[in-house]
């Protein structure tokens, strides 16, 4: 089994790190330069974009697909969940990924729907959006409910990200839930590794 991981430390690739550590199992890591891409990077990946792995010649890329690719393949990890929680698994990991992000980034970049436009866009409304996501994270302790699982990686690190650079209100329901995952010894290991190989500050 050979597993490549192309990351760079100041990137979404900290998402990637932290699940490929809760699965557990032998990963290559080949750091990537914004200005140098490396060729196998985009032979895999034409965009050159990371977090991209490569499994036994199987390429993905998208961090919520990374996510939900691994839980998948390595079961053992217990992290892709059957039953009851596997609708709400799926729902918010990919609400995140998708409408939640986009309001994000339309925030960042100044853009504004207009309410009569709102039916056009995934998230309908900046509030209504961070609304229906503070109720998610509120229901259980965890997203898809009483245990961790791959949901929590992704959605987990958009809360972290998005109340860090102050797109998101740093709401009690997003910091108590945010607290309870920073505890795990994967996140730990996972953010010690990207913290070394961030450059050095002049």
């Amino acid at each position: 089994m050979t597993l490549t991981f192309y990351t760079n430390p100041m990137s979404r690739g900290r998402i990637a790190r932290w699940m490929l550590e809760e699965v557990g199992e032998p990963y290559d890591t080949v750091l990537v330069d914004w200005q140098d891409k490396p060729d196998t990077l985009l032979a895999a990946n034409p965009l050159g974009k990371v977090p991209t792995i490569v499994h036994d010649g199987a390429v993905v890329s998208e961090a919520a697909a990374i996510c939900a690719y691994l839980a998948e393949v390595f079961p053992q990890a217990g992290l892709a969940p059957q039953g009851a929680e596997r609708a709400p698994y799926h729902r918010w990991m990919f609400f995140t990924a998708g409408p939640l992000e986009a309001a994000m980034m339309d925030k960042a970049l100044g853009v504004t729907v207009p309410v009569d436009r709102e039916g056009m866009v995934g998230y309908a409304s900046f509030a209504r959006a961070v609304d229906a996501f503070e109720t998610a994270v509120s229901a259980h302790d965890y997203i898809a409910g009483d245990r961790f699982t791959a949901a929590d990686v992704y959605v987990g690190s958009a809360v972290g990200w998005f109340t860090q650079f102050g797109l998101l209100e740093k709401r009690d329901a997003f910091m108590r839930y945010l607290a309870r995952l920073e505890d795990r010894p994967a996140w730990v290991r996972a953010r010690a590794i990207d913290d070394a190989l961030m450059p050095a500050k002049e």
